[in-house]
């Protein structure tokens, strides 16, 4: 899956938002603690058993979720949960927080600031409280979730403030290292958040999967790759390339490794145009998934693709 662009207006609006929460606490240092968050918005944060239907009917008394719909229906919000799979939501209506006491540990810190972030996002009240159906659509859901990720990660990495330390250093998964550590989130995110606001003019890709030589039982070859975030550079030049066929770069250099770094490799991708760009890639395992990070280097002319082909 490619990572879902969020600009224009929206973007600014929830850039304003996160903006003036981080000057009402004072522009905090990373990393950003969440129950101060919570504190300053007046939000409540609460866990459910995802397995048990009891909560429903625990909370939805003082809740209302989609308006009328609730007190119509009481089990529309055990249906949301079980539908969707969900593991977080935010319920306007009474300012909290539901988290899935099942979601692993490492990923409560973004589940709960993805729900702060639709909790600041102006319009996500109306669109989460309608009961129109063309705001239950999945191109509307897919929207809304793409701006509540937007604002989660303009909001735990502080804005400006990871932008200017990450454009300090060199594009690599040490600096991921370095920066996760500092502001207090996962591999993935500050990955995600790294090529998401990189300012530079090199096209960049990161790529989120399976180990590339360890394939599991539920890899999928024609979907391989979880996420593959693109900078906007590499979104346009290299809409041709294709997530198997950056897959395929990965198990081309990749060694067996359980864990650590698993290899690093200089690769040509093709632009949409046909011009051939030389990439180097490298790849992390953190035991659970692999991290991959292409940086391009340069055009390549015909001179230097005969030099690689004669090296190769």
């Amino acid at each position: 899956m490619k990572n879902p662009l969020v600009t224009g207006h929206e973007a600014r609006d929830i850039q304003k938002q996160v903006a003036k929460l981080l000057r009402d606490l004072g522009n905090p240092e990373p990393p950003l603690s969440l129950d101060v968050v919570r504190d300053r918005l007046d939000l409540d944060r609460q866990y459910y058993d995802s397995s048990d239907q009891s909560f429903v009917r625990e909370t939805v008394h003082a809740i209302k979720v989609a308006g009328k719909q609730i007190l119509k229906r009481p089990t529309l919000l055990w249906d949301v949960i079980r539908t969707s799979d969900l593991r977080a939501l935010w319920l306007p209506d009474s300012k909290r927080i539901l988290i899935d006491q099942e979601l692993p540990l490492l990923k409560h810190r973004w589940a709960e600031g993805h729900e702060i972030g639709h909790a600041i996002t102006p319009w996500h009240a109306e669109y989460l409280m309608g009961d129109a159906e063309a705001e239950l659509s999945p191109a509307c859901f897919a929207t809304i979730e793409a701006e509540a990720n937007y604002a989660c990660g303009q909001l735990l990495f502080l804005q400006d403030r990871f932008v200017e330390e990450m454009m300090s250093m060199p594009l690599s998964i040490d600096s991921v290292k370095r920066l996760k550590e500092e502001f207090g989130n996962t591999y993935t995110s500050t990955l995600w958040r790294m090529i998401e606001e990189y300012r530079g003019s090199k096209p960049v890709v990161g790529i989120v999967s399976v180990h590339p030589v360890h394939l599991n039982n539920e890899f999928n070859p024609d979907d391989p790759c979880r996420y593959v975030i693109q900078s906007p550079r590499f979104r346009d030049l290299f809409a041709s390339v294709t997530e198997v066929e950056l897959f395929g770069t990965l198990q081309s250099y990749c060694n067996s490794r359980k864990g650590g770094p698993l290899g690093e490799a200089d690769v040509v991708l093709s632009d949409v145009n046909g011009e051939r760009y030389e990439f180097h890639f490298e790849t992390f395992f953190f035991h659970y998934q692999a991290l991959s990070l292409g940086v391009c280097q340069r055009k390549l002319n015909k001179s230097a693709l005969i030099r690689r082909q004669s090296a190769g």
